[in-house]
């Protein structure tokens, strides 16, 4: 005999959920919390899957961002060596370059430094440079730019070193002028210009003559331009006596790297 089939309308379902919900909700406390950990338990599989998909596609995109963050900073590392390289290639090939229109420093080091900061203003003139006695730098050396003589170093840290340039108003060298067979001796005066005097007027001086730094046994083995004359009269105090006044060959303002002569470097 067939079995009769039981047909139960979608109002009467409806119901039936209804009162279900009405039983749990106003049933006891201890009784719903049975019913909540034995419906975990029934479908702690399907729920475990669910909670996992999501942590581990969270997780890929973690693993994910941390790898390209870290390939952009062997990136930029990459970069900043090329960089470095690069600079440095370029202060040998500066070096060398100086060396060969320089004949006489073949045996001399040449430190090249870049300047930090520069005050040409009123009577102090003076540089400051990224390199110091970690370098092999002692005071006295002189320092070149524009391949001429622009100042001597006075003042020295482990990573630094101050340099007062010719102009300056405390600086003294000694100076010559080619075809004239006497010493001289160049007095910064501030406001980048420098001054000779007490050359009598016997000595033939024109505008536009080359002032060369003299020999300095153990800190310049050549002489090498250090201005030229711009302004050639008598004294005022002294008019047997000429004024000259020198101008920089090297415009300070423009100028970013600097090379420091050490004749007798340690072996």
């Amino acid at each position: 005999m067939a079995r009769k089939r039981i047909i139960v309308s979608r109002k009467m379902l409806f119901a039936w959920c209804m009162l279900g919900g009405f039983i749990l909700l106003f049933s006891p406390r201890s009784i719903t919390s049975k019913f909540q950990f034995a419906f975990a338990r029934v479908f702690h599989g399907p729920l475990s899957m669910g909670r996992n998909v999501p942590l581990s596609a969270k997780t890929k995109v973690l693993v994910q961002n941390d790898f390209s963050q870290k390939e952009t900073q062997y990136q930029n590392y990459i970069a900043n060596l090329e960089e470095e390289l690069r600079q440095k290639n370029q202060a040998v090939q500066n070096l060398a370059g100086l060396r060969a229109r320089l004949g006489g420093l073949e045996g001399a080091k040449l430190v090249p430094a870049d300047i930090i900061t520069a005050s040409i203003e009123g009577l102090r003139c003076e540089l400051t440079i990224n390199r110091g006695s970690e370098d092999g730098l002692v005071k006295g050396l002189y320092v070149i730019g524009d391949n001429s003589v622009i100042g001597v170093i006075t003042d020295l840290s482990q990573r630094t070193a101050g340099v007062r340039l010719l102009c300056d108003s405390s600086s003294t060298i000694q100076v010559n002028i080619p075809g004239l067979e006497i010493n001289m001796l160049m007095q910064g005066g501030g406001a980048n210009k420098a001054k000779i005097k007490l050359v009598p007027l016997k000595h033939k001086i024109n505008v536009g003559d080359k002032v060369l730094l003299r020999k300095k046994p153990g800190y310049m083995d050549i002489a090498m331009i250090a201005g030229v004359v711009n302004q050639c009269k008598r004294d005022d105090k002294n008019p047997s006596l000429w004024d000259i006044t020198v101008n920089p060959v090297c415009d300070i303002t423009k100028l970013n790297s600097v090379a420091v002569v050490v004749m007798n470097p340690a072996k």
